[in-house]
């Protein structure tokens, strides 16, 4: 069990429970990426490189690099749902390089593509908060002590101006604070 060393340790065994959480919020959404570009398959090969990792092989450059491409489908995204989805692809792959530095913008990796799932669904309901804080609460459901216990590592996360942000901070809270 390799570890990564910075403010604290990470190991890869935790890095996989972060890299599921995260891959398995961005299978869940990326047929709305798929349906509005049906040609690229830049956040299809991020989600299948994020699941190579969770699955016992070693980070390598494919993580990265398919992480990238995800996030440039993203910014070539025609609709904010394709937009976010495309981003929690990204979030996934890259989850295997999750930096072991105290830094708040570092939850986003942990929790950005859960949050971006559950925008996407509150867009789908007509903009429905409701909708949004029941795809939060299955997403704290599917959080693990372990991920937790990582995420409890980071201060908490930032705040920020558009309504994902928002979710993930909420949902941030909700993990950090609702299990003892």
């Amino acid at each position: 069990m390799t570890s990564v060393s910075g403010d604290f340790e990470l190991s890869m065994d935790e890095l996989r429970v972060v890299a599921r959480y995260a891959a398995e919020a961005a299978q869940g959404v990326l047929a709305v990426f798929e349906d509005a570009h049906p040609g690229d398959g830049r956040p299809r090969a991020a989600i299948d490189a994020a699941w190579e990792f969770v699955n016992g092989a070693p980070r390598t450059k494919l993580q990265r690099v398919t992480s990238m491409d995800a996030h440039r489908a993203a910014k070539d995204a025609a609709t904010e749902p394709a937009r976010l989805a495309a981003q929690a692809a990204g979030d996934a792959a890259s989850a295997a390089y999750l930096h072991p530095i105290a830094k708040a913008h570092q939850v986003g990796h942990i929790l950005r593509a859960a949050a971006n799932a559950a925008r996407i669904a509150e867009i789908a309901a007509g903009e429905d908060p409701g909708t949004g804080h029941r795809a939060l609460e299955g997403a704290r459901e599917r959080a693990t002590p372990a991920l937790i216990g990582v995420l409890r590592r980071y201060p908490p996360a930032p705040g920020g101006r558009s309504r994902a942000a928002q979710l993930m901070t909420v949902l941030d809270a909700a993990l950090r604070w609702d299990r003892g």
